[in-house]
């Protein structure tokens, strides 16, 4: 479709995504239905965000939505192989994700003349099961601090067709960017067609979203579409010290096309590397030198963490083969201060540190959160359970963990996982884990949020979960 004005546009799902690509393609013209399965008092947050122009229909599918449509636009939530899909394409009509919508308006596939914000340089784009949104963040604030002009968005936070509607203004004057940063996940990933980003990076696979996909196969297939189309002159960055992301790379070697480099906090690699202390940089195509050099002291960036060291290196080869200058670069490790939700200091309340980790949504997050802790950790965790085996946090959760308090749907999972190990607690709120942390804890000591758990079961989302627990925590006396 290479124009959207009077084009017949379905979305389906409302949430984040779908209210995005809404309000951006009825400003462009299209004649746009929202459908959810959900009724109107489940949406009401995103229904008050929706121009006038859109037409609602929720609580079913109608089929007429989906056989007449000259476009389907999918929101990542909504799985790709429902029915009212499977019509879609029977009939002929194509079907998209949100992030392949965002890719087509400012890169690709769009008439010029249409496009209402265009890209000059392409989209650099993070995927992994865990540190995406600090990778992620950190790159868009190297290429701005490099004197490029970029536009940040993706499963970050804000939808990207959002971020393009507001970059745009509300008369839809024509702007440009250099670079589009984004964040994608692997819903998002499933429903791309001609999505290239110019630069990709896949930090990690771990076991995530399994409640979701048939198989741990399923699940790295959609992670590795991000490099499936990507050509000679684009440039993949792949986690060396990763067991699946090296697998992937030694398996599909004959499929990769771009030029790929590592990075590593174990071994000597072409890319970036950690070696007593210091982050090296091994990129001669791009530097022009020979030998490997020192980017910068590891003590010396700002965010700590080990799993901190690997998304500041993964930004770092990133940014540099997107042409961002090396001082940018450092400058940026030395002054970027982190993520709201990740590994965030709230305060310290009688010697013990209270850490709002909410974003550490499932096993492999909660491992690298507790790599990083020497002090006791009072460990609050639980939520909506993603088929995820706690029995990998034991031996972790018996050097680090001094007390284990559990919350939600999963307490008597983990419990059985981890129980046995240390003084393990149920809460009944979010508010009573916390008070009991606060009786467990002696000076020196943390109390860590890191869930290992999505938060659907009794928050609106992560970050309701973590803005909850900063708001008690600084409650306390």
């Amino acid at each position: 479709m290479k124009k959207v004005k009077g084009k017949k546009v379905t979305i389906v799902g409302l949430a984040r995504s779908g209210a995005g690509a809404a309000n951006l393609l009825s400003l462009m013209g299209a004649d746009v239905t929202v459908t959810d399965i959900k009724r109107e008092d489940e949406l009401k947050s995103y229904i008050q965000n929706i121009n006038k122009k859109v037409k609602l229909v929720l609580g079913s599918h109608p089929e007429y939505l989906f056989k007449e449509a000259d476009l389907v636009v999918v929101s990542p939530g909504v799985p790709l192989d429902i029915s009212p899909l499977s019509l879609a394409r029977s009939n002929g009509v194509p079907v998209i994700g949100e992030l392949e919508l965002a890719y087509r308006i400012t890169v690709s596939g769009l008439n010029e003349e249409e496009r209402i914000i265009n890209c000059n340089k392409g989209f650099l784009a993070v995927t992994g099961t865990n540190g995406k949104s600090t990778t992620t963040s950190l790159l868009d604030f190297m290429m701005n601090k490099g004197g490029f002009k970029t536009l940040l968005g993706g499963n970050i936070g804000n939808a990207l067709t959002e971020e393009i509607l507001k970059s745009a203004g509300v008369r839809a004057d024509k702007k440009t960017v250099d670079f589009v940063v984004v964040e994608v996940s692997s819903f998002q990933l499933e429903a791309i067609e001609k999505f290239k980003p110019v630069v990709a990076s896949l930090l990690n696979i771990t076991p995530d979203h399994l409640d979701r996909y048939h198989s741990m196969k399923d699940y790295i297939d959609a992670k590795a579409k991000i490099f499936m189309n990507q050509t000679e002159e684009d440039y993949l960055v792949l986690n060396y010290d990763d067991d699946e992301t090296r697998k992937l790379y030694y398996s599909e070697l004959k499929s990769i096309k771009p030029q790929v480099y590592f990075f590593s906090r174990k071994h000597d690699v072409k890319g970036m590397y950690i070696k007593d202390g210091y982050i090296y940089c091994n990129i001669p195509d791009i530097t022009g030198e020979k030998n490997p050099s020192i980017l910068i002291n590891a003590d010396d960036i700002r965010i700590k963490g080990v799993h901190n060291l690997e998304n500041a290196m993964a930004a770092s080869a990133m940014a540099l083969l997107a042409g961002c200058p090396v001082n940018s670069i450092i400058d940026s490790l030395k002054e970027f201060e982190g993520l709201e939700h990740r590994l965030e200091f709230v305060r310290e309340i009688n010697g013990v540190s209270y850490i709002n980790d909410s974003k550490g949504t499932n096993v492999a997050a909660v491992m690298k959160s507790l790599e990083g802790f020497e002090s006791p950790v009072i460990l609050i965790a639980g939520g909506r359970d993603k088929a995820g085996d706690f029995t990998a946090l034991r031996e972790l959760v018996k050097e680090k963990v001094k007390s284990l308090i559990l919350i939600g749907e999963a307490s008597v999972k983990i419990k059985k996982a981890l129980g046995d190990l240390v003084n393990t607690y149920t809460a009944s709120s979010l508010k009573d884990a916390i008070e009991i942390a606060q009786r467990e804890a002696k000076k020196g000591d943390v109390v860590l949020l890191s869930p290992a758990c999505a938060s659907f079961d009794m928050f609106r989302d992560f970050e309701d979960r973590g803005r909850q627990f900063k708001d008690i925590v600084r409650r306390l006396k």
